[in-house]
Parts: structure tokens; sequence; C-alpha cells
């Protein structure tokens, strides 16, 4: 149904579709990115040093007034950056949801978490298509970033767009571009990482990736915002099942009195057909545990069930169990039970050098710890504080205690979770009386030290 909206003498989509085009190659286009974390900030941040305007909006106030201020609040993104582009009039923010119809483009970096049943929890993008929806005009162009099921785009999105009365590859363009961030990470920034493009429909593919264009590196068109959501889970799903198979050895090599870190770099010797991945205390980050979730859930549609998918879903999940499971043996070989005992556990971030706690097996941890009656405190250089999780709403509020030879010396043992490459281990060891280590930081047999 044509918009009553839209006045007779309205552009073709053509002519939209060349009208925004040539704003973008001349750099005069405006990006609007919704949603200001981790994802949304650095891509706002990198359309704006292309020599494009960008315009961020987030519901959180306290965001929109430090950067403002010029203030980043991500740890590896300098302040620095943000105050030259809102110097140079390149980039602002704002909570003001009505001034979605200003920019030219809409970069949509919204969480996409799971609900308690581990399903796919979609209410914040589709709560993000309706405030977009309310303000659509012709001529613009919206990409989805946010991490999700192939559909989601040519389906949900574009079904709350259209009920603005505007028609999609007509009146407005509809793409997904998967976010590929990785926090901490120095080799690769936000505008190396190739961005892969898949439009709705041909038109709005060109346009995004005219547009992405201006900013990053390489771009990798696909032939639909399916595919390219599709890419988006299959490449965090490879990793979810070689982390789940890689802990699911150290398990078994443990009973067997093998060291899995010695076994990997014997493994990691061989110049082809092995890619290393290391073991850990589960699985972290926003992507990593909710992709595989996310295309099995999907797949039911199609009355698939994806069982090798699962299987490493459910490995995953069940390693901090397994650690504090580690914990308590060692604890009872000592003669102490867990209840009462003082645990301190050593990294609250979901890896290393990062103050990105999403979805961190120390929380899983630390909520196992509580529930059997451990006094728990944590160390993190990163993290000072430990924020509010939706996951984990009943955990206590804690503070990061300082890693000091008489805090660690009246701990009952240190579970090390997260292996930040600034905390003095060699402390830790002359110090805690019991180590259960998870990451494999302490490599040499020591009577102290639990691997785990």
């Amino acid at each position: 149904m044509k918009s009553d909206r839209r006045p007779i003498t309205a552009p073709s989509s053509t002519g939209l579709a060349e009208l925004l085009a040539d704003r973008i190659d001349r750099r005069e286009a405006t990006v609007g990115v919704v949603g200001l974390g981790y994802v949304g900030l650095p891509v706002a941040l990198t359309f704006a040093e292309s020599g494009l305007t960008a315009l961020g909006f987030d519901i959180d106030r306290e965001k929109v007034e430090a950067l403002g201020a010029g203030r980043s609040y991500i740890g590896y993104i300098d302040s620095e950056r943000i105050v030259n582009l809102a110097e140079a009039g390149r980039f602002s923010a704002t909570a003001d949801f009505e001034r979605l119809a200003e920019p030219d483009a809409l970069v949509l970096c919204v969480p996409t978490p799971l609900t308690a049943h581990r399903e796919p929890d979609l209410s914040f993008v589709e709560t993000t298509a309706r405030q977009v929806a309310s303000t659509l005009r012709p001529g613009q162009l919206v990409v989805l970033e946010s991490t999700t099921y192939p559909g989601t785009t040519d389906g949900l999105l574009r079904e709350a767009l259209e009920s603005s009365g505007l028609v999609c590859g007509h009146d407005f363009f509809l793409a997904y571009s998967p976010e590929r961030e990785d926090p901490g990470n120095r080799r690769f920034t936000t505008a190396t990482i190739p961005k892969v493009i898949g439009g709705v429909d041909e038109r709005s593919g060109d346009l995004a990736e005219a547009l992405y264009s201006c900013a990053f590196e390489r771009v990798v068109r696909v032939s639909s915002a399916d595919a390219a959501e599709a890419s988006k889970l299959t490449e965090n799903i490879f990793r979810a099942v070689n982390i789940a198979l890689v802990n699911e050895l150290k398990m078994v090599y443990d009973r067997m009195g093998i060291d899995i870190w010695e076994v990997l770099d014997a493994a990691e010797s061989k110049p082809f057909g092995f890619m290393r991945f290391n073991p850990g205390p589960g699985w972290g980050g926003h992507c990593i545990p909710l992709d595989p979730f996310y295309l099995s859930w999907k797949a039911r549609e199609y009355r698939m069930v994806p069982r090798f998918i699962e299987l490493a879903g459910e490995v995953n999940v069940a390693m901090s169990s397994y650690v504090v499971g580690k914990l308590q043996q060692a604890l009872n070989s000592r003669g102490s039970a867990l209840h009462g005992s003082r645990i301190l556990v050593l990294g609250l971030a979901y890896k290393r050098d990062v103050a990105d706690p999403r979805e961190s097996p120390a929380f899983e941890i630390i909520s196992h710890l509580v529930e059997l009656g451990a006094i728990v405190s944590y160390h993190d250089p990163h993290l000072p504080k430990a924020p509010s999780m939706r996951t984990w709403p009943e955990l206590p509020e804690l503070e990061s205690v300082p890693l000091t030879p008489d805090h660690l010396a009246t701990t009952d043992a240190v579970v090390l979770v997260t292996d930040h490459s600034d905390v003095d281990y060699e402390l830790v060891l002359r110090h805690a009386p019991l180590i259960v280590d998870t990451r494999g930081v302490f490599r040499e047999e020591h009577p102290r030290v639990v691997k785990a």
C-alpha cells in the first residue's frame, strides 16, 4: 500500500536512490547510529573519520552526556577521537529519537540477547524499528548490524518499517551488515576489518555498499540480507564449536593426567591442517555465547535440529560448573569445604585486557559460588566495579579488591578466570594458598596450583 504521506511529486525509487548515492559520494551524507555501545560508538566514529557526519542515538543519557563532554566510556577508545570529531562538526550524540528523520542513513546497533529459555530476544530490535518507523522518510537507508538469525532484516524489521506506509525498495532502502568488533584487538581496527553487506534488494545493497565503502577498507558484498545474517552466525558458531571441542578435550585429558596445554603446543607445531583454540572457563562476549542458539532456534522452523551446534552449546555452558567442581575437589583434598570459604575471582572481563564484561563466564562462576555459600570477592584492573548484568540480576554488588599479599594470604582460594596481562601472577603464586587456573597461566606443576 502506498503511503498517504508521500506527495504525488515525490521522486521515484530510482531518483531517491540516485539522490542518496550522490550525497554519499560527495561525503555530504549524515549517518545516524542507534545504540552507542561497544559496536555502535566505534562504527559512528569510523564513519565520522571518513568525512561523513555521524549522529549517535542512545537511550542512556549518561552516555550521551559523556560524549557531549568529550569523554569515552569504552576503554580502548580515546576521548581525543571524540573531542576532535565533535570540534570538526563530524560527530554528536543525542537521546532525542525524534531526530531519527535527520540522517540519510540509519545504522542500528542494538542488543540481541537471549531470553531465560535461551531463545532469541529481539525486543530491542523491535522497539528501535518502531521508533524508526515513526519518523521514517522517503530516501532513507536503514542498515541493521545487530547479530540475529537469517530472515530478521527482510522479515521482522522490514514489516515494522513498512508499517509507516512507506515501501521497502521504493520509498526507503534496507540492508544488513554484521558487526565484527573485537574489543582490545590491536591488530585490526573497525575500519580495517572487512565489512559484509547484504541488501534486501539490489538497490538497497548498492547503497549500503557505497555507504560502507566510504569508511571501511574492504566491503564484501553478498547476495542478500539473509546471507549476510547467516555469515555472522557461521563465523561465531565455528568458534563456539571449536571452543567446546577443546574444553571437552581438556576435561578428558585431565582425567588421563595429561596437560592440555602441552598437547596444544605440540599439535600447533603442525604447519597445516590444525587451527589452535585454547580452553577456558566457558565462553564470553556478546556473540559466541548467543549465536549458536539463534541459529538453533531458527532451524526448528525448518524442521531441523542442529545437534552438533546444540552439543557445543551444552559443553560450553557446563564449563562454569566444571570449574567450581574442580575448586570443590581441591578444597576437599585440603580438608576444607567450599561453604564459608573466601574465594577471590581473578578477572571479571570476558577476555584478556578489556573492560568488557558481556556474558563473561566469571559471573556464572560467581553465581555458583554464592549459591554454594562461598564468600566471594574479585580483582580486575579493568573493571573497578562489577556492573549490573541482565543475565545475573541476583548477584551481590561487588567492587574490585586490591591484589595485595595480605588479601591473597587471607583467601582460601583464587580462581583465575581472565588472564589479564597486567596482573602480577608471581605475586599471586607466592601468597595464594590455592589457585584454580582456568587459562593455563601457570604452566609448571606446583602443589598449590590446580588446572581447570
